[in-house]
This record gives C-alpha cells, sequence and structure tokens, in this order.
C-alpha cells in the first residue's frame, strides 16, 4: 500500500512540474511524465480514453486513469525470476465492446517457468480482471531466468502473435519440436489456426509461425499488417527482422555477432534457407520495445520504426529501403526504454526503466 501511495503522489509532481523537451530530427518534442516511482516496468497498454495499464515486472499490473493509480487484482501468478516476470499487455483492438486484454508472463511449470499468454477482462473501474484464462504455454520452459521474448500483437485476423526467446538454449531455437525461439501465432481461444505454416507436420509445434530467434522484445504491425521483430543478439547482431510465416530466422547458425567469449557463432552471417535481417546493430543497443508510427501527429514519421535501447538509452528511428537508422532520440527520459507504443491520439509513450516512468511525447506547438 505505501509503494502505491508513492507513485501516486510522485504522478501528481510531475503533472504540476510541467512537460520537458527531447530534441529529433523534426523539431523539439513535449515529453510528460505519465507516471513515475515504478518498480521495473516492463510494458504500457493505452486504453481509448487514454487511461492506461503499466506491468511491473515482480507481478504487479497498474491501472492509471485521470491522476488515479490502482493495483489491479487477478492478475497471474509468476515466476519473479531474472528476466521472467509478468511481461506484456496489449489492449484488444475490440476493448470498447470485450473490455479484454492480453498478458503474457512467466508461467510456473514442473520445471521452472515458461512464457504463456492469457486474456482477462477488465472491471469498469479498472480495479480487477475477471474470467482469466491461460490459452497458451511454451511448452519446454526451463529454470533459465533468461530470454522469454515476450510481446503480443494481435494481427488484422484477430490472431495472435508472441514472441518467444531461446531461454538460454541456444539449439532449441532450430528445434521445432520446441516453442523457444520462435513467433507463435494462436485463435483467440488458443487454438492452432489451420494456416499456420507447420499444421499437420509430425514433429513441429503447430503454433509456431516463424522460428530460430534468440530473445525477442519488441514487435509491432505496419500498415500492411506484416508483423516485425526487434530481437537481442548476442555481443552484437541485435536484429530487426520482418517476419514471414514459416521462414528460418538463423539463430544461432547465422549470426552478425558473436559470443561473448569473442568466439564465432555458428556458421557465419549467411546461409541458404536462412533469412537475413531487415537491419542489425554492431555493436548490441539491446532493444527492446517496437513501433511503427502511424504519421498521425508526425506526418514526416509515416511508416518509420522506433526501437527502444536499454544499452545506449535512446530511441531508434528507422526508415527507407534498405532499413537505415537515421536518427537516435536521447535525452535523460530514455534511459532504458523497454517499451514504446502509439495512443490512440497519434502520441509516442514509451517505459523507462532507468527512470521508472512512463513518458508520452507529443510535438511542441
Amino acid at each position: 500500500m505505501f509503494r502505491l501511495a508513492l507513485i501516486f503522489i510522485f504522478s501528481v509532481v510531475s503533472g504540476l512540474a510541467g512537460a520537458e523537451s527531447l530534441t529529433t530530427n523534426s523539431g523539439s518534442a513535449r515529453v510528460t511524465a505519465m507516471v513515475k516511482g515504478l518498480d521495473t516496468p516492463w510494458a504500457i497498454g493505452i486504453l481509448p480514453d487514454m487511461s492506461f495499464l503499466v506491468t511491473e515486472r515482480d507481478g504487479e499490473l497498474l491501472f492509471v486513469s485521470k491522476g488515479n493509480i490502482v493495483r489491479v487484482k487477478g492478475t497471474p501468478n509468476v515466476v519473479a525470476k531474472g528476466q521472467g516476470g509478468l511481461l506484456d499487455v496489449t489492449v484488444a483492438r475490440d476493448f470498447s465492446q470485450s473490455r479484454e486484454v492480453f498478458l503474457t508472463y512467466s508461467k510456473p511449470q514442473p520445471k521452472g517457468a515458461g512464457t504463456a499468454l492469457a486474456i482477462a477482462r477488465l472491471s469498469e473501474d479498472g480495479s480487477e480482471l475477471t474470467d482469466l484464462r491461460t490459452v497458451f504455454e511454451a511448452d519446454n520452459g526451463g529454470d533459465s531466468g533468461r530470454h522469454f521474448g515476450s510481446r503480443i500483437v494481435e494481427a488484422k485476423d484477430g490472431t495472435l502473435l508472441v514472441t518467444i526467446g531461446d531461454r538460454g538454449d541456444r539449439p532449441t531455437a532450430q528445434d521445432r519440436s520446441s516453442h523457444n525461439g520462435s513467433v507463435i501465432r494462436v485463435n483467440r481461444d488458443g487454438s492452432v489456426p489451420a494456416d499456420n505454416p507447420f499444421v499437420g507436420q509430425q514433429g513441429i509445434q503447430p503454433e509456431i509461425w516463424s522460428y530460430g530467434h534468440r530473445n525477442p522484445q519488441g514487435a509491432g504491425l505496419d500498415a500492411r499488417g506484416h508483423l516485425w521483430v526487434s530481437e537481442h543478439g548476442a555481443k552484437g547482431g541485435d536484429e530487426v527482422n520482418l517476419i514471414r510465416p514459416g521462414r528460418n530466422y538463423g539463430w544461432p547458425v547465422i549470426s552478425y555477432g558473436k559470443h561473448y567469449s569473442g568466439q564465432t557463432i555458428g556458421e557465419g552471417t549467411a546461409k541458404p534457407g536462412m533469412v537475413q535481417p531487415e537491419f542489425y546493430w554492431d555493436p548490441s543497443i539491446a532493444p527492446s520495445g517496437l513501433l511503427i508510427y502511424s504519421g498521425k501527429l508526425w506526418p514526416e514519421w509515416k511508416g518509420d520504426l522506433f526501437v527502444g535501447s536499454l544499452k545506449f538509452d535512446y530511441i531508434a528511428r528507422l526508415e527507407g529501403i534498405p532499413l537505415t537508422e537515421v536518427e537516435q532520440i536521447k535525452g535523460p527520459q530514455t534511459e532504458r526504454v523497454r517499451d514504446i507504443v502509439e495512443a490512440p491520439d497519434g502520441s509516442i509513450w514509451f517505459v523507462s526503466v532507468g527512470q521508472g516512468t512512463v513518458f508520452r511525447m507529443t510535438p511542441s506547438d
């Protein structure tokens, strides 16, 4: 109770203090702290009325509306270990009718924990989740606290796409009998879509949409409905990938990075049948959170990708063919950017783990 009261005080103070600014290539942007005092925040989900949900990795879900903060009851039981815990939150497109939200978390399993997807309804006052049901969980968890992936994207057809890391067990990213190192696709009730690429193939998990991923922690749809992900490499080799069904993205057979020991990874940087990244960083920026912007408030940014950096404390803006990093939006507010989303009004919101704060960015007048 004390911690929640402290957060409330911080949120009121931030509002009184007024907005700060960040310099971008399109001029100065206004940056407003929407809530402060968060404990390892991971994700935000913005509701149609501009109230919002924030996950904290230790298992807390907070509902923030008009300066009031409520700890939401009824969240799933999580294994808060290492990188695991309560992770992503995504608001359903039909929220105004269904009041449903999607959550990913590290679910307790006999051998440790695995990435899981749950769906629940948010009460009218935002204080409680009801009808919580886990509709998917990775089959091959383990006791490692690493590489849960865990972004959720609602595809244009209503299916749900979830990223899953290799859990620190590199070879499993090439083993399609395991969900590790994959993007999975399920229907909203957890059933497997009939047009998934590996349905009916013996020894392959039918939920797999793509595989050969290391730890994808950013994901978003472009205007055509195609999925893009940003994923952590090892020492170098962080990637942005355009996801196609059934494709192999190479980890750990190919990579532009090296092992932390300095040794070469796998067989080099390319191999027939394995997809090349649309863009990669070397040195690594530790990417987490990916947004493809609509252009609503900044028309010049329409279709651009925004990716948060946990390591170098900035927001990368990428554009063009071939994809290129054209800008680094950086300031005290961008300390360890974990998530970045677009709100219904076109503003850009991001989570700073280093600041324990959710920020909202808009053009300056």
